[in-house]
């Protein structure tokens, strides 16, 4: 399983995520930050960092934040070189 970033990061791509992930899975797109599905290892340290509360275990995120699993899944499709 891996962590989403939903729609509350839009904008403001808060780096405080980046700073405490310890197998820095996670990555700016243009309009919010992505977090690497084949990357994650699933520890949460990302979770509470969030100043916008835009993390969620994937299995978790909001009804209204849905679109953002297949979003964060797609980032890295057409981003193959970012690994």
């Amino acid at each position: 399983m891996t962590h989403i970033i939903a729609e509350p990061c839009i904008g403001t791509k808060d780096q405080a995520c980046v700073d405490v992930c310890p197998v820095d899975c996670i990555y700016e797109g243009s309009d919010q930050l992505f977090i690497h599905p084949d990357e994650c290892i699933d520890c949460g340290a990302c979770v509470p960092a969030c100043p916008v509360e835009a993390i969620f275990p994937e299995t978790e995120v909001p009804d209204q934040w849905k679109s953002f699993i297949p979003k964060s899944y797609k980032f890295f499709v057409e981003n193959s070189g970012v690994n």
